[in-house]
């Protein structure tokens, strides 16, 4: 997984590896993984994600499979200009 601006920040690593089948899983092991830092799973409400290099949109989290060595982009909202 790869954490960019405030995903980043709020947990403190730009990436780490993940272990799971779907999005959903994923995403619950990197909130227990970050549980000391409460901002980190409000930041994960706001985000959008890219599972290797594809939007995931509106798709529900549970049903976005994951490919064994794939890359999951956590993106938070940001503006730039």
């Amino acid at each position: 997984m790869r954490y960019w601006a405030a995903a980043k920040a709020a947990a403190q690593t730009a990436e780490e590896p993940y272990e799971a089948a779907t999005l959903a899983e994923a995403l619950e092991a990197a909130r227990q993984r970050h549980g000391a830092r409460p901002e980190f799973a409000r930041v994960l409400l706001r985000c959008s994600f890219l599972v290797d290099g594809d939007p995931v949109g509106t798709r529900s989290h549970d049903t976005v499979t994951l490919a064994e060595g794939g890359t999951v982009e956590v993106l938070p909202p940001f503006a730039g200009g």
